[in-house]
C-alpha cells in the first residue's frame, strides 16, 4: 500500500467533497463526480488494494465531516464509492456503454434502496416519505434563500407558485426523477473514466462506439402502451405511465445524441461547434423534445443506416 496512492485517492474525494459544498455553481458537478477516483484507483490497483485505500479514504472523509459539522459527508462519499465499485466491476466484464448505464443505474437503485429502507426504520418513516419530504425540504429551503435576498413581495408570489407547481410535477414523477438522475450520474462518470484512464496510463475499458449507440427496439412498446395508459381511469395507472413515459423519453433523448454525435463525426466538425451546439440544447427544451423524437423515429427510419442490409447479389 504505497503512500502516493492513498494521497492521491484520498485527496481527490476530499478535494471534490470540499468543492460541492463551499462552491454554490460548480459544486453540484463536483459532488457527481467523486465515483471517479474509486473508478480510477480500484482499476488501477485491483479490487482488494482498491477497497483498503478506499475505507482508509471513508474513515478520513469520516473524521474531516466530524471536524467540519457536516456528518452527511460520510455517507455521500459512501454512496458514491459504491457507485465507483461498481463501475469498475463493470469494466471488467467489457460490456457495451448501453449495458453499463442500465446495469450501473439497476445496481445503484438496489444498494439506494436497501439504505433507505434501513434509514427508514431507524427514523420510523418510509422510503416514500423520506423521498418526498428531501425533496421538498430543499424546495422550501429554495424559497428561503430568495426571501433572504430580499426580492420584492410579487416575484416572491411568482417564485412561490412556481415551487408549488414543481413539487406537484415531483410528487407525480419522483420514481422516474430518482432512475433518471441516477443515470445520468453513472453516465457522467462512465464519460469521464476514458480520458482519466488515458492521463493514468491505464488501458481504457472498450465500451464500443457511443455514435452507433440506440435503444432497444421493444422500448418503442413501452413508449405506445404508457402512451394509451394515460387515457385510462385509474389513478395508479397513470402514475405509472408517467414515470414509465418521463424514463423512456430521456432515454431517447440519448438515443437522438447519439445520432448527432454520428453526423459530427461523420462531417469532422469542430470541437468548438459541437460545443456551442451543445451549450445551445442545454438552455432549449425544444432540442430535447427534437433529440427524443429523433431517436424513436430512428427505429424505423434509421437515420444512420445501421440496419442497412446488404444485397447478396452484391456481395
Amino acid at each position: 500500500m504505497k503512500i502516493n496512492n492513498i494521497i492521491g485517492f484520498a485527496g481527490s474525494v476530499i478535494l471534490a467533497l470540499l468543492i460541492s459544498i463551499w462552491m454554490p455553481v460548480i459544486g453540484p458537478f463536483f459532488s457527481l463526480i467523486i465515483p471517479l477516483p474509486f473508478i480510477f484507483y480500484i482499476s488501477k490497483l485491483g479490487l482488494r488494494e482498491g477497497l483498503k485505500i478506499g475505507f482508509i479514504t471513508l474513515l478520513i472523509v469520516g473524521l474531516l465531516g466530524i471536524l467540519l459539522g457536516q456528518p452527511f459527508l460520510f455517507l455521500l462519499c459512501l454512496e458514491f464509492g459504491i457507485i465507483g465499485l461498481i463501475i469498475s466491476g463493470l469494466f471488467k466484464r467489457q460490456v457495451h456503454i448501453g449495458a453499463a448505464v442500465f446495469w450501473g443505474t439497476a445496481y445503484t437503485l438496489f444498494m439506494g434502496a436497501i439504505f433507505l429502507f434501513l434509514v427508514g426504520l431507524s427514523k420510523g418513516e418510509g422510503p416514500v416519505d423520506m423521498i418526498l419530504g428531501y425533496f421538498q425540504s430543499n424546495l422550501t429551503r429554495t424559497v428561503d434563500i430568495y426571501k433572504e435576498m430580499g426580492l420584492d413581495k410579487e416575484k416572491l408570489d411568482q417564485i412561490k407558485q412556481a415551487v408549488d407547481l414543481l413539487s406537484k410535477v415531483i410528487t407525480r414523477i419522483y420514481p422516474a426523477i430518482i432512475i433518471i438522475g441516477t443515470g445520468i450520474v453513472i453516465w457522467i462518470n462512465i464519460v469521464l473514466s476514458k480520458p482519466l484512464f488515458r492521463k493514468g496510463s491505464l488501458p481504457c475499458p472498450d465500451l464500443g462506439e457511443t455514435d452507433r449507440w440506440h435503444a432497444p427496439e421493444f422500448m418503442v412498446w413501452g413508449v405506445i402502451g404508457a402512451g394509451f395508459a394515460l387515457f385510462l381511469q385509474g389513478t395508479g395507472i397513470k402514475f405509472v405511465a408517467e414515470n414509465v413515459l418521463s424514463v423512456l423519453s430521456v432515454i431517447y433523448i440519448f438515443h437522438g445524441l447519439s445520432i448527432m454525435l454520428f453526423f459530427f463525426n461523420k462531417h469532422g466538425m469542430p470541437r468548438w461547434a459541437r460545443l456551442s451546439i451543445y451549450a445551445m440544447i442545454m438552455v432549449q427544451l425544444i432540442f430535447f423534445v427534437l433529440l427524443a423524437m429523433a431517436g424513436l423515429f430512428d427505429q424505423w427510419v434509421d437515420f444512420r443506416r445501421l440496419h442497412k442490409k446488404t444485397d447478396p447479389e452484391a456481395a
